[in-house]
Protein backbone atom coordinates (compact mmCIF):
# COMPACT_ATOMS: atom_id res chain seq x y z
CA UNK A 1 0.00 0.00 0.00
CA UNK A 2 3.26 2.42 0.64
CA UNK A 3 4.23 1.69 -3.01
CA UNK A 4 0.84 2.44 -4.36
CA UNK A 5 1.21 6.01 -2.29
CA UNK A 6 4.33 6.83 -3.94
CA UNK A 7 3.18 6.44 -7.64
CA UNK A 8 -0.16 7.94 -7.26
CA UNK A 9 1.19 11.26 -6.62
CA UNK A 10 3.67 10.86 -9.26
CA UNK A 11 1.08 9.98 -11.95
CA UNK A 12 -0.88 12.89 -10.88
CA UNK A 13 2.20 15.54 -10.94
CA UNK A 14 2.90 14.08 -14.74
CA UNK A 15 -0.70 14.16 -15.60
CA UNK A 16 -0.75 17.94 -14.06
CA UNK A 17 2.35 18.85 -15.66
CA UNK A 18 1.32 17.33 -18.80
CA UNK A 19 -2.00 19.19 -18.84
CA UNK A 20 -0.11 22.39 -18.16
CA UNK A 21 2.15 22.50 -21.12
CA UNK A 22 -0.71 21.04 -23.64
CA UNK A 23 -2.65 24.67 -22.16
CA UNK A 24 0.73 26.49 -22.39
CA UNK A 25 0.93 25.21 -25.89
CA UNK A 26 -2.42 26.72 -27.14
CA UNK A 27 -2.21 29.95 -25.69
CA UNK A 28 0.94 29.82 -27.43
CA UNK A 29 -0.60 29.40 -31.04
CA UNK A 30 -3.79 31.65 -30.04
CA UNK A 31 -1.17 34.26 -29.61
CA UNK A 32 0.56 33.62 -32.78
CA UNK A 33 -2.70 33.51 -34.63
CA UNK A 34 -3.69 36.94 -33.35
CA UNK A 35 -0.48 38.21 -34.57
CA UNK A 36 -0.84 40.15 -38.41
CA UNK A 37 1.28 38.52 -40.75
CA UNK A 38 3.87 41.23 -41.63
CA UNK A 39 5.53 39.30 -44.63
CA UNK A 40 2.53 38.74 -46.17
CA UNK A 41 1.17 42.41 -45.94
CA UNK A 42 4.10 43.80 -47.23
CA UNK A 43 4.06 42.16 -50.62
CA UNK A 44 0.57 42.73 -51.10
CA UNK A 45 1.43 46.52 -50.57
CA UNK A 46 4.05 46.45 -53.12
CA UNK A 47 1.72 45.15 -55.42
CA UNK A 48 -1.23 47.48 -54.72
CA UNK A 49 1.57 49.85 -55.45
CA UNK A 50 1.88 49.55 -59.31
CA UNK A 51 -1.63 48.95 -59.38
CA UNK A 52 -2.45 52.18 -58.21
CA UNK A 53 0.36 54.10 -60.20
CA UNK A 54 -0.98 52.45 -63.69
CA UNK A 55 -4.69 53.47 -62.44
CA UNK A 56 -3.85 57.14 -62.27
CA UNK A 57 -1.75 56.79 -65.62
CA UNK A 58 -4.30 56.00 -67.59
CA UNK A 59 -6.46 58.97 -69.68
CA UNK A 60 -10.25 58.88 -68.21
CA UNK A 61 -12.57 57.46 -71.14
CA UNK A 62 -13.95 60.39 -72.89
CA UNK A 63 -17.70 60.75 -72.12
CA UNK A 64 -19.71 60.79 -74.95
CA UNK A 65 -23.95 60.98 -75.29
CA UNK A 66 -26.46 60.75 -78.39
CA UNK A 67 -28.62 62.90 -80.16
CA UNK A 68 -31.69 62.24 -82.81
CA UNK A 69 -34.22 64.24 -84.42
CA UNK A 70 -37.07 64.39 -86.71
CA UNK A 71 -37.10 65.86 -90.14
CA UNK A 72 -40.65 67.33 -91.77
CA UNK A 73 -41.73 69.35 -94.56
CA UNK A 74 -44.14 72.76 -94.11
CA UNK A 75 -47.07 70.57 -93.93
CA UNK A 76 -45.39 68.29 -90.93
CA UNK A 77 -45.15 65.03 -93.21
CA UNK A 78 -41.88 63.17 -92.43
CA UNK A 79 -39.64 63.29 -95.40
CA UNK A 80 -37.52 60.51 -95.85
CA UNK A 81 -33.92 60.36 -97.13
CA UNK A 82 -32.95 63.76 -95.69
CA UNK A 83 -29.25 63.45 -95.55
CA UNK A 84 -28.11 64.68 -91.78
CA UNK A 85 -24.18 65.41 -91.22
CA UNK A 86 -22.93 66.36 -87.85
CA UNK A 87 -19.24 67.97 -87.33
CA UNK A 88 -17.93 68.57 -84.57
CA UNK A 89 -14.32 69.51 -82.80
CA UNK A 90 -13.60 66.14 -81.40
CA UNK A 91 -15.72 63.88 -84.13
CA UNK A 92 -13.27 62.97 -86.88
CA UNK A 93 -13.98 62.39 -89.60
CA UNK A 94 -17.69 63.96 -90.00
CA UNK A 95 -20.78 61.36 -89.85
CA UNK A 96 -23.95 61.58 -91.56
CA UNK A 97 -27.27 59.64 -91.63
CA UNK A 98 -29.99 59.36 -93.52
CA UNK A 99 -34.10 60.05 -92.29
CA UNK A 100 -36.19 57.28 -91.99
CA UNK A 101 -39.64 56.32 -93.24
CA UNK A 102 -41.03 58.12 -90.16
CA UNK A 103 -38.66 60.86 -90.57
CA UNK A 104 -36.35 60.34 -87.68
CA UNK A 105 -32.17 60.35 -87.62
CA UNK A 106 -29.67 60.00 -84.51
CA UNK A 107 -26.25 59.66 -84.08
CA UNK A 108 -24.50 58.03 -81.06
CA UNK A 109 -21.71 57.76 -79.16
CA UNK A 110 -20.85 61.66 -80.28
CA UNK A 111 -18.45 63.47 -77.75
CA UNK A 112 -19.70 65.75 -75.64
CA UNK A 113 -19.48 69.45 -76.48
CA UNK A 114 -21.12 71.96 -79.10
CA UNK A 115 -21.82 70.22 -82.48
CA UNK A 116 -23.82 71.54 -85.83
CA UNK A 117 -25.86 69.62 -87.90
CA UNK A 118 -26.70 70.20 -91.90
CA UNK A 119 -30.07 68.83 -93.14
CA UNK A 120 -30.44 68.73 -96.73
CA UNK A 121 -32.86 67.02 -98.72
CA UNK A 122 -33.56 67.16 -102.86
CA UNK A 123 -36.18 70.02 -103.47
CA UNK A 124 -35.84 71.50 -100.18
CA UNK A 125 -33.64 74.66 -98.84
CA UNK A 126 -30.96 73.55 -96.65
CA UNK A 127 -31.56 73.77 -92.79
CA UNK A 128 -28.72 74.28 -90.40
CA UNK A 129 -28.44 73.32 -86.09
CA UNK A 130 -26.55 74.47 -83.45
CA UNK A 131 -26.16 72.48 -79.78
CA UNK A 132 -24.12 71.43 -77.33
CA UNK A 133 -24.43 67.96 -75.87
CA UNK A 134 -23.63 67.15 -72.37
CA UNK A 135 -21.95 64.02 -71.02
CA UNK A 136 -24.00 60.78 -71.06
CA UNK A 137 -27.06 63.45 -72.75
CA UNK A 138 -29.86 61.89 -75.30
CA UNK A 139 -29.57 65.02 -76.86
CA UNK A 140 -33.20 65.52 -78.58
CA UNK A 141 -33.11 68.10 -81.47
CA UNK A 142 -36.38 70.09 -82.10
CA UNK A 143 -38.53 68.70 -84.86
CA UNK A 144 -36.83 70.09 -88.13
CA UNK A 145 -39.42 71.53 -90.84
CA UNK A 146 -37.87 71.99 -94.29
CA UNK A 147 -38.77 74.74 -96.48
CA UNK A 148 -39.39 74.22 -100.30
CA UNK A 149 -36.01 75.16 -102.25
CA UNK A 150 -36.05 78.51 -104.11
CA UNK A 151 -36.64 77.91 -107.60
CA UNK A 152 -34.26 79.91 -109.65
CA UNK A 153 -34.36 79.75 -113.60
CA UNK A 154 -31.34 82.15 -115.23
CA UNK A 155 -32.20 83.05 -118.81
CA UNK A 156 -29.25 84.94 -120.27
CA UNK A 157 -30.45 86.70 -123.18
CA UNK A 158 -27.30 87.69 -125.70
CA UNK A 159 -27.97 89.79 -128.45
CA UNK A 160 -27.96 87.88 -131.85
CA UNK A 161 -25.40 88.44 -134.94
CA UNK A 162 -28.33 89.98 -136.51
CA UNK A 163 -29.60 92.21 -133.81
CA UNK A 164 -25.81 93.63 -133.28
CA UNK A 165 -25.75 94.32 -137.41
CA UNK A 166 -29.32 95.72 -136.96
CA UNK A 167 -27.56 98.25 -134.41
CA UNK A 168 -24.83 98.63 -136.52
CA UNK A 169 -26.61 99.70 -139.28
CA UNK A 170 -28.83 101.97 -138.01
CA UNK A 171 -25.71 103.68 -137.26
CA UNK A 172 -24.53 103.34 -140.64
CA UNK A 173 -27.81 105.16 -141.68
CA UNK A 174 -26.56 108.25 -139.94
CA UNK A 175 -23.21 108.63 -141.62
CA UNK A 176 -23.43 111.58 -143.86
CA UNK A 177 -20.42 113.40 -144.94
CA UNK A 178 -20.38 116.87 -144.09
CA UNK A 179 -23.88 116.08 -142.56
CA UNK A 180 -25.54 115.74 -146.01
CA UNK A 181 -24.26 112.78 -148.40
CA UNK A 182 -24.88 109.29 -147.49
CA UNK A 183 -21.88 107.23 -146.54
CA UNK A 184 -23.78 103.98 -145.56
CA UNK A 185 -21.48 101.71 -147.52
CA UNK A 186 -18.11 102.03 -144.76
CA UNK A 187 -18.04 100.78 -141.33
CA UNK A 188 -15.63 102.00 -138.73
CA UNK A 189 -15.31 98.69 -136.95
CA UNK A 190 -12.61 96.59 -138.06
CA UNK A 191 -14.81 93.23 -136.28
CA UNK A 192 -18.32 94.92 -137.73
CA UNK A 193 -20.83 91.83 -137.40
CA UNK A 194 -22.17 90.24 -140.97
CA UNK A 195 -24.90 91.14 -142.68
CA UNK A 196 -27.90 89.61 -143.29
CA UNK A 197 -29.25 88.66 -147.09
CA UNK A 198 -32.30 91.23 -145.51
CA UNK A 199 -30.43 93.49 -143.89
CA UNK A 200 -27.94 93.57 -147.22
CA UNK A 201 -31.30 93.85 -148.96
CA UNK A 202 -32.75 96.92 -146.71
CA UNK A 203 -29.43 99.15 -147.11
CA UNK A 204 -29.59 99.06 -150.80
CA UNK A 205 -32.85 99.94 -150.69
CA UNK A 206 -32.33 103.05 -148.12
CA UNK A 207 -29.64 103.68 -150.64
CA UNK A 208 -31.23 104.12 -153.65
CA UNK A 209 -34.31 105.91 -152.49
CA UNK A 210 -32.38 108.46 -150.36
CA UNK A 211 -33.57 111.83 -151.26
CA UNK A 212 -30.02 113.23 -151.77
CA UNK A 213 -28.88 110.34 -154.34
CA UNK A 214 -31.69 111.66 -155.97
CA UNK A 215 -30.09 114.98 -156.28
CA UNK A 216 -26.84 113.67 -157.01
CA UNK A 217 -28.74 111.55 -159.87
CA UNK A 218 -29.88 115.22 -161.39
CA UNK A 219 -26.60 116.95 -161.52
CA UNK A 220 -24.83 113.72 -163.31
CA UNK A 221 -27.88 113.65 -165.75
CA UNK A 222 -27.05 117.31 -166.13
CA UNK A 223 -23.38 117.29 -166.71
CA UNK A 224 -24.00 114.75 -169.30
CA UNK A 225 -26.32 116.82 -171.17
CA UNK A 226 -24.16 119.49 -171.35
CA UNK A 227 -21.33 117.68 -172.53
CA UNK A 228 -23.79 115.99 -174.45
CA UNK A 229 -23.25 112.54 -173.80
CA UNK A 230 -25.37 109.67 -175.31
CA UNK A 231 -26.77 112.38 -177.92
CA UNK A 232 -28.80 109.58 -179.31
CA UNK A 233 -31.35 110.78 -175.83
CA UNK A 234 -31.03 114.73 -177.89
CA UNK A 235 -31.45 117.83 -175.81
CA UNK A 236 -33.98 119.74 -173.63
CA UNK A 237 -36.33 118.28 -171.03
CA UNK A 238 -36.82 114.84 -172.94
CA UNK A 239 -32.88 114.39 -173.23
CA UNK A 240 -32.64 114.98 -169.42
CA UNK A 241 -34.85 112.92 -168.57
CA UNK A 242 -33.49 110.31 -170.20
CA UNK A 243 -30.37 110.73 -169.39
CA UNK A 244 -31.76 111.20 -165.22
CA UNK A 245 -33.47 108.08 -166.12
CA UNK A 246 -30.18 106.14 -167.43
CA UNK A 247 -28.44 107.36 -164.50
CA UNK A 248 -30.18 106.48 -161.84
CA UNK A 249 -30.66 102.79 -163.54
CA UNK A 250 -27.35 102.32 -163.77
CA UNK A 251 -27.34 103.68 -159.69
CA UNK A 252 -29.84 101.29 -158.79
CA UNK A 253 -28.79 98.55 -160.83
CA UNK A 254 -25.02 98.53 -159.38
CA UNK A 255 -26.02 98.94 -155.73
CA UNK A 256 -28.58 95.88 -155.80
CA UNK A 257 -26.93 93.37 -158.28
CA UNK A 258 -23.25 94.61 -156.42
CA UNK A 259 -24.27 95.35 -152.42
CA UNK A 260 -27.32 92.80 -152.22
CA UNK A 261 -28.01 90.10 -155.04
CA UNK A 262 -24.18 89.03 -155.47
CA UNK A 263 -23.30 89.35 -151.75
CA UNK A 264 -25.96 87.45 -150.75
CA UNK A 265 -25.43 84.47 -153.17
CA UNK A 266 -21.50 84.80 -152.33
CA UNK A 267 -21.92 85.57 -148.90
CA UNK A 268 -19.56 88.83 -148.96
CA UNK A 269 -19.82 92.00 -146.76
CA UNK A 270 -20.64 94.81 -149.30
CA UNK A 271 -19.11 97.36 -147.16
CA UNK A 272 -15.31 99.35 -147.15
CA UNK A 273 -13.80 98.28 -143.80
CA UNK A 274 -11.81 101.56 -142.43
CA UNK A 275 -7.91 100.95 -141.56
CA UNK A 276 -7.60 104.48 -140.02
CA UNK A 277 -4.13 102.71 -138.82
CA UNK A 278 -0.82 101.60 -139.47
CA UNK A 279 1.66 103.80 -142.19
CA UNK A 280 0.13 106.34 -144.75
CA UNK A 281 1.48 103.79 -147.24
CA UNK A 282 -0.01 100.81 -145.76
CA UNK A 283 -3.39 102.38 -145.74
CA UNK A 284 -3.38 103.58 -149.52
CA UNK A 285 -2.24 99.96 -150.83
CA UNK A 286 -5.19 98.69 -148.14
CA UNK A 287 -7.65 101.34 -150.37
CA UNK A 288 -6.54 100.36 -153.30
CA UNK A 289 -6.54 96.50 -152.66
CA UNK A 290 -10.20 96.74 -151.60
CA UNK A 291 -11.52 97.50 -154.43
CA UNK A 292 -10.99 94.07 -155.98
CA UNK A 293 -10.71 92.13 -152.44
CA UNK A 294 -13.56 92.44 -149.22
CA UNK A 295 -14.33 90.41 -146.45
CA UNK A 296 -16.52 87.68 -146.34
CA UNK A 297 -19.58 87.01 -144.15
CA UNK A 298 -17.30 84.39 -142.39
CA UNK A 299 -14.70 87.55 -141.60
CA UNK A 300 -11.84 86.32 -143.91
CA UNK A 301 -10.79 88.28 -147.01
CA UNK A 302 -11.52 87.22 -150.28
CA UNK A 303 -11.67 88.30 -153.71
CA UNK A 304 -14.29 90.61 -154.87
CA UNK A 305 -16.39 88.65 -157.07
CA UNK A 306 -19.21 90.44 -155.93
CA UNK A 307 -18.52 94.37 -156.69
CA UNK A 308 -16.29 92.95 -160.06
CA UNK A 309 -19.50 90.52 -161.26
CA UNK A 310 -21.87 93.45 -159.95
CA UNK A 311 -19.63 96.17 -162.27
CA UNK A 312 -20.21 94.09 -165.21
CA UNK A 313 -23.82 92.64 -165.01
CA UNK A 314 -24.88 97.00 -164.41
CA UNK A 315 -22.90 97.09 -167.76
CA UNK A 316 -24.83 94.40 -169.17
CA UNK A 317 -28.31 95.63 -167.80
CA UNK A 318 -27.75 99.35 -169.31
CA UNK A 319 -27.32 97.97 -173.21
CA UNK A 320 -31.02 97.75 -172.71
CA UNK A 321 -31.68 101.44 -172.20
CA UNK A 322 -28.77 103.21 -173.95
CA UNK A 323 -28.94 104.81 -177.02
CA UNK A 324 -28.63 101.95 -180.02
CA UNK A 325 -25.62 104.51 -181.13
CA UNK A 326 -24.04 104.18 -178.07
CA UNK A 327 -23.96 100.41 -177.60
CA UNK A 328 -20.59 98.55 -177.63
CA UNK A 329 -21.77 95.77 -176.74
CA UNK A 330 -19.13 93.69 -174.85
CA UNK A 331 -16.82 96.59 -175.08
CA UNK A 332 -18.78 98.90 -173.24
CA UNK A 333 -19.60 96.80 -170.49
CA UNK A 334 -15.86 95.68 -169.50
CA UNK A 335 -14.95 99.35 -170.12
CA UNK A 336 -18.18 100.37 -167.36
CA UNK A 337 -16.87 97.90 -165.38
CA UNK A 338 -12.96 98.54 -165.33
CA UNK A 339 -14.63 102.43 -164.59
CA UNK A 340 -16.48 100.80 -161.71
CA UNK A 341 -13.93 99.79 -160.14
CA UNK A 342 -11.37 102.24 -160.44
CA UNK A 343 -14.11 104.10 -159.25
CA UNK A 344 -14.21 102.32 -155.97
CA UNK A 345 -10.45 102.39 -155.67
CA UNK A 346 -10.42 105.83 -155.68
CA UNK A 347 -13.99 106.23 -153.15
CA UNK A 348 -11.30 103.63 -150.74
CA UNK A 349 -8.94 106.37 -150.40
CA UNK A 350 -10.92 109.06 -150.29
CA UNK A 351 -13.32 107.07 -147.48
CA UNK A 352 -9.39 106.54 -145.94
CA UNK A 353 -8.03 109.97 -145.66
CA UNK A 354 -10.95 112.00 -146.59
CA UNK A 355 -14.32 111.35 -145.87
CA UNK A 356 -14.16 110.00 -142.05
CA UNK A 357 -13.02 113.27 -141.06
CA UNK A 358 -16.13 115.06 -142.76
CA UNK A 359 -18.36 112.17 -141.74
CA UNK A 360 -19.41 113.80 -138.14
CA UNK A 361 -21.43 110.60 -137.09
CA UNK A 362 -18.31 108.63 -138.24
CA UNK A 363 -16.13 109.79 -135.46
CA UNK A 364 -18.52 108.55 -132.97
CA UNK A 365 -19.14 104.78 -134.20
CA UNK A 366 -16.78 102.94 -131.52
CA UNK A 367 -18.82 104.75 -128.79
CA UNK A 368 -22.49 104.26 -130.17
CA UNK A 369 -21.75 100.73 -130.81
CA UNK A 370 -20.42 100.25 -127.35
CA UNK A 371 -23.94 101.87 -126.09
CA UNK A 372 -25.70 99.50 -128.46
CA UNK A 373 -24.39 96.34 -127.02
CA UNK A 374 -24.57 97.78 -124.09
CA UNK A 375 -28.15 97.79 -123.85
CA UNK A 376 -28.57 94.48 -125.36
CA UNK A 377 -26.12 92.44 -122.66
CA UNK A 378 -27.33 89.68 -121.26
CA UNK A 379 -30.10 90.00 -118.54
CA UNK A 380 -30.54 87.54 -115.67
CA UNK A 381 -33.95 86.99 -114.97
CA UNK A 382 -34.82 85.26 -111.51
CA UNK A 383 -37.92 83.86 -110.63
CA UNK A 384 -38.34 82.61 -106.77
CA UNK A 385 -40.77 79.73 -106.39
CA UNK A 386 -43.50 79.61 -103.62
Amino acid sequence: MGGMAVIMPTYKAKLAWLSFSILLCSLRTLAQSQEPPVAASATSDQRAAPAASARESLPEPQSSGSISGTVVDATGAFIVGARVSITSKDLSPNREVLSADDGQFSFVNIPAGSFRLTITAPGFATQTFAGTLRSGEIYTVPQTTLAIATAVTEVRVAPTRIEVAEDEIKEEEKQRVLGVIPNFYVTYLPNAAPLSTKQKFELAWKTTVDPVNFAITGVIAGVQQAQNDFSGYGQGAQGFAKRYGASYADFVAGTFVGSAVLPSLLKQDPRYFYKGTGSKRSRILYALANAVICKGDNGHWQANYSSILGSLAAGGISNLYYPAKNRDGAELTFENALIGIGASAGANLLQEFLIRKLTPNGSNRAAAKTQSIIGKLSSTLVHEGD
